[in-house]
């Protein structure tokens, strides 16, 4: 065992830099700058889930690395490297208790194994929930920094899932609306016509033209929508020609400062900027602010977004009429129904919820009521229908 007052934080892998300088126990709280010479058996544990933790994360890192490049590996790499750091100071502590060390959080070797086969956004979405649990701001046995680090972790990884979030958003938006619309709605259209008081034959054929007609609607609206986004954009883009058209202006008389001023100079700045752009003239030159391609890709392509509008509501609006397919009746087919639908509706709201960085369950919940509240209604007012008309 090292001398309690001994810095834990001058303890790092070999090959790192020893130029950093050691946290002295005057710097750091009393609790933080030692520890007992006996641990407990529950604090050993406490340890050991900690270490091998340490190394799952360092390992979820090295696996998302593995699977791009550029700067998101060279940043993903140093995050791995931060997580042995950390790892070195539960080795230290642990001495010949690090050899039992088996045993992590769930959790964390839930998100190891995802890493390794699948990376990607999600994995990401949740290193930020796993790095947010800022789990070693109580800790007594863990240092200062190691505190802060993971609180600059989880920043480190918002901003890379961000970079992936936009990426996703147009299509994945198009997608989960999709589900979300087939689930609820053809629901509630057997839920209601059923109520009624059809037969079950009707009942499934209400639900297949459910299904094609709100799968058509969406994959069509959907089209519209994104196309016009892009076309918004892409209209607020300057032309190349004009600018190419810049050498041949009259130094003396044109209106190439009023383009400024359109866009909210100064009639001072603009004249400036306009002569300015004169004299220092190049093919790379333009005449005002491109939109920002993150735009662009934000909204996804018009047929990305169709086609997973499409294909997603259409998977969504079958889940309500399984239980017709397969030769269910009455309540027994409603009650299966229902259930379908609400663990659908709790996948996809975990899904937006991993996604977005908020709580999954607390979105998978407000799905399902939101569903089921659609449902209940027009389930009432179908009911009311066949009363009315029978």
């Amino acid at each position: 065992m090292t001398d309690p007052t001994e810095p834990t934080r001058s303890l790092i892998e070999p090959g790192a830099s020893r130029s950093e300088p050691a946290a002295s126990p005057s710097e750091a709280s009393p609790a933080r700058a030692g520890r007992a010479d006996s641990p407990s058996r529950r604090q050993v544990r406490r340890w050991q889930r900690n270490l091998v933790d340490e190394r799952i994360e360092a390992g979820v890192y090295v696996d998302l690395a593995a699977k791009v490049g550029g700067e998101e590996r060279e940043i993903l790499l140093a995050l791995a490297e931060a997580e042995r750091r950390h790892e070195a100071h539960w080795l230290e502590l642990l001495g010949d208790h690090a050899t039992n060390a088996r045993r992590g959080f769930i959790r964390s070797h839930l998100l190891g194994f995802l890493a390794r086969h699948f990376g990607g956004i999600f994995v990401l979405a949740l290193a930020q929930k796993a790095e947010a649990r800022a789990k070693y701001d109580d800790d007594l046995d863990a240092t200062a920094q190691m505190a802060a680090d993971e609180h600059i972790h989880e920043e480190v990884v918002r901003a890379l899932a961000e970079r992936g979030r936009t990426k996703l958003s147009g299509t994945f938006r198009a997608a989960v609306f999709g589900a979300n619309d087939g689930l609820v709605s053809n629901l509630a259209l057997i839920l209601g016509v059923g109520a009624a008081g059809v037969s079950n034959q009707t009942v499934l054929l209400s639900g297949v033209a459910g299904l094609l007609a709100g799968a058509m609607s969406m994959g069509a609206g959907e089209y519209v929508s994104v196309r016009s986004q892009r076309e918004l954009l892409e209209a607020s883009t300057p032309s190349v020609t004009a600018a190419q058209r810049v050498p041949d202006l009259d130094v003396d008389a044109n209106e190439l400062a009023l383009i400024y001023r359109a866009h909210g100079m100064s009639e001072a700045d603009a004249q400036a900027q306009a002569e300015d752009v004169i004299a220092n003239y190049s093919s790379s030159t333009r005449l005002g602010p491109a939109p920002d391609p993150a735009d662009f890709e934000a909204h996804g392509t018009a047929w990305g977004a169709a086609i997973s509008s499409f294909c997603f509501f259409a998977s969504g609006a079958l889940i309500p009429i399984l239980p017709y397919l397969f030769g269910m009746t009455g309540l027994a087919a409603v009650v299966v129904a229902t259930v379908l639908v609400g663990l659908a509706l709790s996948l996809t709201g975990a899904a937006v919820g991993l996604l977005s960085g908020s709580p999954p369950l607390r979105r998978a919940v407000r799905q399902v009521l939101i569903g089921f509240g659609a449902a209940g209604v027009t389930y009432a007012l179908g009911a009311l229908f066949g009363v009315a008309t029978g």
